[in-house]
Order: C-alpha cells, then sequence, then structure tokens
C-alpha cells in the first residue's frame, strides 16, 4: 500500500513496539483490529469475504456492545474523534483520491441506498428516495469540496452499513454478479480507510475508548 495507508506487517510492527505501554482494553482492541486487517490483505478473489473481514476490523476499532460507541448512530462521534487524530488529513485524502473511482460509484449505487430498500418495501414515507438520493449526491460533493471529513465519512458508512446488513442477514448470495459491484467497491473503500483509523488510533491509547463486550478469560 502507499505510503499513507499502512499494510498489517507495518501496522503489527508499530502495534508490538508499543503495546506494553497501552491499558489492557486498548491494547486488545488493536490487537483483534489489526489480525482482521491482517486476514483481509490475503483475501484477493472474494470481495464479499474481504469486506466481512475488514467490517471486522472496523468493529474491533469501533467498539462494541460496552464501549462508547455501541451503534450506528456512533459513528459520528467515533469520526469527530478521529479527525482530532488526523493532523495530516489522511483519510480525507484518501476520499479525495478514490473519489473518481470506488467512492463514486458506490455512491451512484442505489442498492446501498437505504431509503430505495424502504421504497421496495413498501414504506410509503420513501416514496421520495430518487429525491433523496440526489440530494445526498450533492451533499456529498459539497462536503468534499468543503473538506468536511466527518460528514463525508458518516454518508459513506452509512452505505457500507447497508451493504453490511445485506451480507450479514442472508441478503445476498456468495459471488453473484447481482452484487458484486457493490461488494467490490465497498470492500475497496474500507480497505484504504480502515487500516488508517486503526494507525490513528494507536497516537491515543489513553483515551476512553471502552471496554470490549468479549475481554479475554482465562480459564
Amino acid at each position: 500500500m502507499s505510503n499513507n495507508i499502512p499494510d498489517f506487517t507495518t501496522l503489527k510492527v508499530r502495534q508490538r513496539a508499543q503495546r506494553d505501554k497501552w491499558p489492557q482494553d486498548f491494547a486488545l482492541r488493536i490487537h483483534r483490529a489489526i489480525s482482521w486487517i491482517g486476514r483481509a490483505e490475503r483475501e484477493t478473489e472474494d470481495p464479499g469475504a474481504a469486506f466481512l473481514y475488514l467490517w471486522i476490523a472496523f468493529n474491533a476499532a469501533y467498539g462494541g456492545e460496552r464501549s462508547t460507541f455501541g451503534t450506528r448512530d456512533d459513528f459520528e462521534t467515533f469520526f469527530l474523534r478521529l479527525e482530532r487524530l488526523d493532523a495530516d488529513n489522511r483519510l480525507y485524502g484518501i476520499v479525495w483520491s478514490s473519489f473518481p473511482g470506488a467512492i463514486r460509484l458506490f455512491l451512484e449505487n442505489r442498492y446501498v441506498f437505504a431509503p430505495f430498500w424502504k421504497f421496495h418495501h413498501g414504506d410509503s414515507g420513501a416514496q421520495d428516495w430518487e429525491g433523496r438520493f440526489d440530494a445526498a449526491r450533492r451533499r456529498f460533493h459539497a462536503a468534499l469540496r468543503a473538506g468536511e471529513t466527518v460528514t463525508i465519512l458518516s454518508m459513506l458508512f452509512d452505505r457500507l452499513y447497508v451493504l453490511r446488513n445485506q451480507l450479514m442477514h442472508g441478503g445476498a448470495t456468495w459471488n453473484s454478479a447481482t452484487n458484486r459491484d457493490q461488494l467490490r467497491d465497498g470492500a475497496a473503500i474500507l480497505r484504504n480507510v480502515v487500516p488508517v483509523m486503526a494507525d490513528l488510533l494507536m497516537d491515543a491509547s489513553e483515551g476512553d475508548w471502552g471496554a470490549p463486550m468479549y475481554p479475554v478469560v482465562e480459564s
């Protein structure tokens, strides 16, 4: 990967050099996140598997049921904290450089837009999904021009969460041509963003990132 996007080996070397100084809960969070990043790196032929491994890595870094951040609604809080750590604007740089490719295609895919599915299922409040889809596209462009990293990440992960649900709740067929485009693009986005998130977190080991729901319990 590029100098701004660390690979598994780079992250692991840093983690091993610093982990003895970290609080136990934080060290476990980073260890788990990096382990799944490493697994995702080896998944070069199956975008669905890569996406799931990277989502697990994100979840390990982001929180859990006993963490400070426990739900989808708290994504923005997490991104705000990352933005404060991101002095070099690495996350925004990834979005800017990736926008002509995977991100643009992902945002233009209605199948990862939640109101589209609400309309499909007969929700009367989603009749205007197409107008909302166009408005979201314009809002993303405005945020991109203004360098609003938190807004950009929140919008992206809202779409990624829809894709995550499709996979985890059995709403997609493995290796199907039907959803391959969004899986390819979703995995590409996470492959760039999640390692940087893990790297940024290692700059803030003393922060209150919450306790893991499933700590290591000695038998």
